[in-house]
């Protein structure tokens, strides 16, 4: 495409500001806060996509604009005056870039926990409690309602002392459209009632807001236009409350949402996971946009540049946001202006970023290791400075892949074997779920890249010592990954079968099943749901006192789907002590961790474990001796970027490592790391 044509690549004006293009990031918290400000971590994942080409960052998700409306998800301090410099340097610098900066504010109302930060009651419209926070809100009084107005005028007036080019207010499950919606507004005052009264207090803080900023600078709102839940907002009265605040002449743009996100399920409605279809709530979009005639802003898995661009081309958004994307790959909009865009990193859908946000950490893409570490890890691999080496690497799963990606990047000659037909590892295995078959992405993107960068591959080779000494090596990684195994069992360890073979296919599901998962991961989720989805009658047992811990509240919802669906029985607290044959059947075994004496066993077809993996790690211990650093890693220097490898026998040859699953089992975005930070220290 001719670049100066692209629909993404024109400029829209917006006011007084012009942004130089139609991409941007909307409000999300990455929980890179410090102290509830943005000091060096945030600022330096914003300046990236600035960097990256964006035209516009909408930072925080949400910045707080009142004191007892605590941190959900490490979200920033809009109430405190310490806000104004760290948000000036953020500004500043991604102005360089020409990068417009905004900021969304909003009071959380029932979206928080009142035992956090100054333990201050949590409030609401109306007493009624979220589910996903668990607080019992208070109603919300006069008073309340007028020092949250005064909030948002001197949180809105930090923000422009510190150089920000606008603001939005938050309107989708939080205090502002709690006002709004049926579902949450049980009150019989005015605030109540007609469309009038529901919105009174959103123009109250507007028409102050506004007062106390001017004219000069935006000003405009994430809203929920139709809660799509019969309880709640309809799109009728929604599309006219964006009509009438498009009308109000307060507003400079309206960001739109659909849905409501009160709960897990919920909220993948709104924010759409991996397995959905992508960008459900764009045409929506574009309907609240012809019927206001007014800038409409939006995001929802829009996550490749295709849709991006028919969405500015079709006239159904003015700016489209591509959040995960960008988290994905900041250099989006660069790369696109560079005619690269096959080299874009792929979001995908994953929600690994937004999954260790809701559970308590920060944003991290599974693929991309770099974003939210930029002080140490680069987006770019630049070429060493240092002398060139053969590297080889034993393994070609997304470990083995990124290594050789990183290493090449740095002008390094990179073999590597891999022992089976294909490239992957477990990824090819997870992806083996129909829903969870953009992971593929993952492994196909690091290909797509070794083959640019004139990387071989050595497949249907599984490497032994001599094969690797023959090509002597300067440095040898070893990211063989592991192999499943089993729980620690007094019996029948050779009469059950491993979540693997179910994923891969190597064994059907049987009509009557257990499942034990003893790592609570993807892994033994995925082989239940590929067994429930075949009709058979499955119970599901956990040894933790809730299922499947680490996979994440979003990416929990439609395993539970499936479950419901399927009539699957969920058993937690319970662990898989022996297994052995009775008839045609197998009888499991079941234990308690809280009751020694306690005992129940199950008559079933088929048992299936899940319990991670052991190293496949022959080669390392086989190459460790005659190696220079005999396998060892400073992990000081790791950590504080210096010489990673101990030189304790200098007059050898090369130096060993092993990352990934081949150290012991982990994740996706562990392995990817491990190849990274050792990568561009090579």
């Amino acid at each position: 495409m001719n670049t100066s044509k692209d629909p993404l690549l024109q400029p829209f004006q917006l006011k007084h500001l012009t942004l130089k293009n139609r991409i941007m990031s909307t409000a999300h918290e990455p929980a890179y806060s410090d102290d509830g400000l943005p000091k060096k971590r945030y600022r330096l994942y914003h300046v990236e996509k600035a960097k990256g080409g964006i035209a516009l960052n909408m930072t925080a998700g949400s910045a707080l604009v009142s004191r007892d409306s605590p941190a959900a998800f490490g979200n920033l301090q809009a109430f405190r005056d310490e806000i104004v410099p760290w948000l000036k340097e953020l500004t500043d610098e991604c102005h360089e870039h020409d990068s417009a900066v905004m900021i969304q504010l909003t009071h959380l109302g029932r979206r928080t926990s009142w035992n956090t930060a100054d333990w201050l009651p949590v409030l609401a419209p109306s007493p009624v409690r979220e589910p996903a926070h668990r607080s019992f809100p208070k109603t919300a009084e006069d008073w309340d309602i007028d020092r949250i107005v005064e909030d948002y005028v001197s949180a809105a007036q930090r923000m422009q002392d510190a150089g920000l080019d606008g603001i939005e207010f938050e309107a989708y499950g939080h205090l502002m459209d709690g006002f709004w919606s049926p579902a949450t507004n049980q009150r019989d005052d005015a605030f109540a009632g007609s469309l009038d009264n529901r919105m009174r207090f959103t123009m109250r803080v507007v028409e102050a807001v506004r007062a106390a900023v001017g004219a000069k600078f935006i000003v405009g709102i994430r809203m929920v236009a139709d809660e799509d839940w019969e309880k709640g907002l309809s799109r009728e009265d929604g599309v006219e409350i964006a009509r009438r605040l498009a009308a109000s002449g307060q507003f400079d743009f309206l960001n739109i949402i659909r849905g409501h996100i009160e709960t897990d399920a919920a909220l993948t409605n709104v924010i759409p996971i991996q397995g959905t279809p992508a960008s459900p709530h764009l045409d929506f979009a574009g309907e609240v946009r012809a019927e206001t005639k007014f800038p409409v802003f939006h995001a929802a898995r829009i996550s490749d540049v295709a849709t991006a661009r028919h969405a500015i081309a079709e006239g159904k958004l003015d700016m489209v946001g591509m959040t995960r994307a960008h988290i994905a790959d900041p250099h989006i909009a660069r790369k696109v202006m560079e005619g690269r865009e096959t080299q874009i990193r792929p979001c995908v859908g994953a929600t690994y970023c937004l999954d260790r946000i809701y559970e308590g950490g920060e944003a991290l893409c599974i693929h991309n290791a770099a974003t939210g570490r930029e002080e140490t890890i680069p987006q770019r691999i630049d070429r060493t400075t240092g002398a060139l080496k053969h590297i080889v690497i034993v393994g070609a799963g997304p470990a083995g892949l990124e290594a050789a990606r990183v290493a090449a990047e740095r002008g390094h000659r990179i073999t590597i074997f891999e022992a089976s037909s294909q490239a992957g590892g477990q990824v090819r295995l997870a992806a083996q779920l129909p829903r969870r078959r953009e992971l593929i992405g993952i492994v196909d993107w690091r290909l797509s890249e070794l083959d640019r960068l004139g990387v071989e591959i050595r497949y249907d080779t599984w490497a032994e010592k001599d094969d690797v000494l023959s090509l002597d090596p300067d440095v040898v990684i070893v990211a063989t990954g592991g192999l499943p195994q089993n729980p620690p069992l007094e019996t029948g360890d050779d009469l059950v079968v491993s979540s693997w073979d179910i994923i891969a296919g190597a064994v059907k599901p049987a009509d009557k099943v257990l499942v034990f998962d003893d790592s609570g991961g993807h892994q033994g989720m995925t082989a239940a749901e590929i067994i429930a989805s075949r009709g058979a009658k499955l119970e599901l047992v956990s040894p933790e006192r809730f299922f499947a811990p680490e996979i994440g509240g979003m990416n929990h919802v439609p395993y539970m789907k499936c479950f419901h669906q399927n009539g699957v029985e969920i058993t937690i607290n319970t662990r898989l002590i022996a297994v052995r044959r009775e008839g045609n059947g197998l009888v499991a075994v079941l234990a308690s961790d809280f009751d020694e004496g306690w005992r129940q066993e199950r008559l079933v077809d088929q048992i299936v474990v899940e319990h991670g993996t052991l190293p496949l790690d022959d080669i390392y211990f086989d190459l460790k001796p005659l190696s220079r650093n005999k396998g060892a890693v400073s992990y000081n220097n790791l950590v504080g970027m210096g010489e990673p490898f101990p030189q304790i026998d200098p007059q050898a040859r090369f130096d060993l490592l092993r990352i990934g699953d081949a150290v012991h089992a982990r994740n996706i975005h562990a392995a990817i790391y491990d190849a990274i930070r050792y990568g561009i220290r090579i």
